[in-house]
């Protein structure tokens, strides 16, 4: 290779040390999924095996350029769900060194829910940590998700390559960007052990709450609100990678830093009307909407105090209060009936306060003031705030 290319290709490095210039989409046309089975074949004969000959000869290319290279693979985890393709592997990262300098090529993929995902940079054991100083190599370093982005084309030193249109916002993803994959292995021994309610109404359920679920997140991100899956439908994804058929609603948390004025005249505005409002912004605020077919949606607003996080809860009778404690957590994004959403990093943590070390055993007997066991009484509202604290429509 001549000099004049090496010098090319190190100003280019030096260039792109942020990472994001290195941004690359692979996608598979067709994504592969329990609902298109039948195509399961020649997508696993054709498809993957293309994509690998694709990649393979920038790996070889860049080999005979001078460049010393390194490939990490690990299972594809959008065929998890499928026995028959469980395990096959895909280029995750490439790694690729002169002299003193390395470049790190993070490969992205197409997810069902629209949005791209990069697996983690996971080390096997027959990789020479002494390659380069993985330490150093931060982007990757967790798998992460990450909304699609707009490309646009540049020129450095003469070479052509794709960045975001908008660069700043894909940097701001990249902090919170951590991804959790469904437990499909763990999902799978579930069903074995508690079949799977097949049911005509259960089905109708399912179908209505992951209508549900993508109108809420459709409206709560026009408001720019985070959001994630709470109680029931946390427990659905992590426990059997589904909505619970015999939960009857849709469960979200918010934290109440988040919280906007407008929220309720939003859903309202989308079809959903208000259900009840319980508490208010200061202490104990709940929100529930109707949707269709008797399926409601149901935001729990979380505040944070010095060790921990809670959520409030009302009996609208009495006017009594209750709290349910749960251990500080972040969020992940995770995929959930087609959608990127987030869940709580912490999830084990999480569910294990609101359900017990029993989570993985069905309950459909639940009483909310009394079969979690984090709940604890919080007093009782004041009759004369009866009128703000308790709504009901």
């Amino acid at each position: 290779m001549s000099r004049l290319n090496k010098n090319v290709i190190l100003a280019l490095l030096t260039l792109t040390s942020s990472a994001f210039l290195l941004f690359q989409l692979y996608y598979y046309k067709h994504y592969l999924s329990a609902k298109n089975g039948a195509d399961l074949s020649k997508s696993k004969g054709s498809r993957i095996g293309f994509e690998s000959i694709q990649w393979e000869g920038w790996f070889r290319i860049a080999e005979n350029m001078g460049f010393q290279c390194l490939k990490i693979e690990s299972k594809d985890p959008r065929l998890d769900g499928i026995d028959s393709l469980s395990g096959t592997e895909i280029p995750l990262h490439y790694i690729c060194k002169l002299a003193t300098h390395a470049i790190h090529l993070v490969v992205f993929y197409e997810r069902s829910g629209n949005y791209l995902w990069h697996g983690h940079l996971r080390l096997k054991g027959h990789i020479d940590k002494k390659f380069v100083p993985f330490r150093k190599l931060q982007f990757g370093r967790f798998p992460g998700a990450f909304d699609r982005p707009e490309l646009q084309q540049i020129t450095v030193d003469g070479l052509e390559v794709l960045i975001p249109k908008d660069p700043v916002h894909f940097l701001e993803e990249i902090p919170h960007s951590r991804f959790i994959e469904c437990r499909y292995k763990e999902a799978r021994a579930f069903f074995q052990q508690y079949l799977d309610d097949s049911t005509v109404e259960a089905m109708t359920f399912r179908k209505s709450a992951k209508e549900l679920l993508q109108l809420a997140a459709k409206t709560l991100k026009k408001l720019g609100v985070r959001f994630w899956l709470s109680s029931g439908t946390c427990l659905g994804w992590y426990r059997q990678c589904s909505i619970i058929p015999y939960s009857k609603d849709v469960d979200l948390g918010i934290f109440i830093q988040d919280y906007r004025s407008d929220i309720i005249s939003a859903f309202q505005d989308a079809g959903l009307p208000l259900k009840h409002k319980f508490g208010k912004v200061e202490d104990s605020l709940e929100l529930s909407f109707q949707g269709k077919d008797d399926v409601k949606l149901d935001i729990f607003f979380f505040y944070e105090e010095t060790d921990h996080m809670w959520n409030g809860g009302t009996q609208a009778k009495t006017g009594k209060k209750f709290k349910y404690l749960f251990p500080k957590f972040t969020l992940c994004w995770t995929e959930f009936v087609d959608m990127k959403v987030h869940v709580p990093c912490e999830t084990i943590e999480y569910i294990e306060a609101n359900y017990g070390k029993t989570w993985q055993i069905p309950v459909k007997t639940w009483d909310w003031k009394r079969s979690p066991p984090n709940v604890q009484p919080n007093g009782i509202w004041p009759i004369y705030e009866w009128d703000e604290v308790i709504q009901l429509y």
